[in-house]
């Protein structure tokens, strides 16, 4: 599994854990590490963004910009700034002497299913080149496939230093996995971070089959060609509470200008399973494999829910 993982990626070598919040976890400590070793300790300020949303682990849900994950768990660990999504000239005024890494998912699932820019995201590499800072990427929901990529960065013709996944990895099995360039591992000694059933030969055996079948192209490409088709139904809706839709791939939100919350019970009612992603926002992660008859049934179920409401 680390070895397939490795090939699709770029990258050079893998750890594996039981969820994408100890994947996210190791790629903080990794970060810190890593300048720990080059003797520049000094480096420990991650910058992430707001409306993220990283885990629930101390360390992640500090990461995870979005107050109301937070509440209650005070104190919470220092290091954390946020920055605004998709605004480069916000993420350059935070980077200081003391910033390690710059922290992100590709296309910001919790907060909203925003894509990232292609500008934004060539311009954080960028930044990160010449700041010499690490440059994580999140693509614990929007990875393995999900965007039409098997790695939603594939879109952006560049490459993170680290990059974690869980989720759909073992497909249903617990497994998570953070993914680092040789240079950037070697921030780890053995010794320095573990995980008891990380890398569990049932949880790996699992990830090789699920990684076999998503990293083919003609599945990828599937996934695509349902993400055009599944945006195309819904932009034919018209109802004047819609604000707006977007997303990549299977990966896609449609923007209400009103709470989606009896939307969601309505459409549930009649056999149509949907999330929020935000009070306002239908969040919609439909299986990799669904049929455009699916996608059909679906837009007709929520048609008929918004004209209920």
């Amino acid at each position: 599994a680390a070895e397939k993982l490795v090939q699709i990626s770029g990258l050079g070598k893998a750890f594996f854990c039981n969820s994408g919040a100890e994947a996210n976890e190791a790629a903080i400590k990794l970060a810190r590490k890593y300048f720990y070793r080059r003797q520049e300790s000094h480096k420990n300020h991650i910058i992430v963004f707001k409306e993220s949303f990283h885990g629930r682990t101390l360390a992640t849900v500090t990461a995870t910009g979005q107050s109301k994950y937070q509440e209650g768990f005070a104190p919470l660990p220092e290091g954390f700034v946020y920055a605004e999504y998709n605004n480069l000239d916000s993420v350059k005024k935070m980077v200081t002497k003391n910033t390690c890494a710059i922290m992100l998912e590709p296309v910001q699932g919790e907060g909203g299913i925003h894509p990232a820019d292609m500008d934004f995201l060539r311009g954080l590499r960028e930044l990160c080149n010449k700041e010499e800072l690490l440059l994580i990427f999140d693509e614990v929901q929007c990875g393995m496939g999900r965007t039409g990529k098997f790695f939603a960065f594939q879109s952006y013709g560049i490459k993170p230093d680290i990059v974690t996944m869980a989720k759909s990895l073992g497909g249903g099995i617990p497994i998570g996995a953070m993914l680092a360039s040789i240079e950037v591992a070697g921030g780890f000694a053995p010794g320095d971070h573990a995980s008891t059933f990380g890398g569990n030969p049932l949880a790996t055996a699992a990830a090789c089959k699920v990684i076999d079948l998503i990293s083919d192209p003609d599945f990828l490409k599937q996934v695509e060609e349902s993400g055009r088709y599944l945006q195309e139904c819904l932009s034919q809706i018209t109802d004047e509470r819609i604000v707006g839709i977007r997303g990549r791939g299977l990966m896609v939100g449609m923007e209400f200008n009103i709470d989606v919350k009896e939307l969601i019970g309505l459409c549930m009612e009649q056999g149509l399973l949907l999330l929020n992603a935000g009070p306002r926002v239908l969040r919609f992660v439909p299986p990799l494999n669904i049929s455009k008859n699916e996608i059909n049934q679906g837009v007709a179920i929520l048609k008929e829910a918004l004209r209920e409401l």
